[in-house]
């Protein structure tokens, strides 16, 4: 049997298993949890193997951190658009009309996300005279793929 090539221990390691609820280590082999129980566990490394002491501490397995910004992302739910995977520059401005619709002043309105303008059957970018257009007093904020703000900051008279 090959021996793991990681070794979590002296921890409170949360399984998810019904019937084994929490351990004090695991061995993880390619990336999997290959055996799970206590310290009785070190026996089976080998001379690469990481051992890692928790010294006390939780381990939960499985969770990933995905980089999300539960915070912001509350706050700002309702006023931030998303132009990912939208077919036609057509659509994504009748999306920023309406979003500028129900954003309530003095919010911007925010297109965020991963889109680029060769996403749209157009194959470009708004243009300055479409990106006033339809949303009044209320100020915008587009940035597509490459970060590049394109901000209308104040409202056309």
């Amino acid at each position: 049997m090959r021996a793991p090539d990681l070794i979590l221990h002296n921890g409170s390691i949360t399984t998810l298993d019904p019937s084994l609820p929490q351990v004090s280590a695991v061995a993880i082999t390619d990336g999997r949890i290959t055996a799970a129980g206590g310290e009785e566990l070190l026996a089976s490394a080998g001379r690469d193997t990481v051992r890692i002491d928790l010294k006390g501490r939780r381990a939960i397995p499985g969770l990933n951190d995905s980089h999300i910004h539960v915070i912001r992302g509350g706050l700002n739910f309702t006023m931030e658009l998303r132009w990912d995977g939208v077919p036609s520059l057509a659509l994504a401005l009748e999306m920023l009309r309406e979003q500028a619709r129900r954003t309530p002043p003095p919010q911007w309105v925010r297109v965020i996300g991963g889109w680029t303008e060769f996403q749209f059957v157009e194959r470009r970018m708004p243009t300055l005279d479409e990106r006033w257009r339809g949303w009044g007093r209320t100020k915008l904020i587009i940035r597509n793929y490459k970060v590049i703000p394109i901000i209308k900051a104040h409202y056309r008279p």
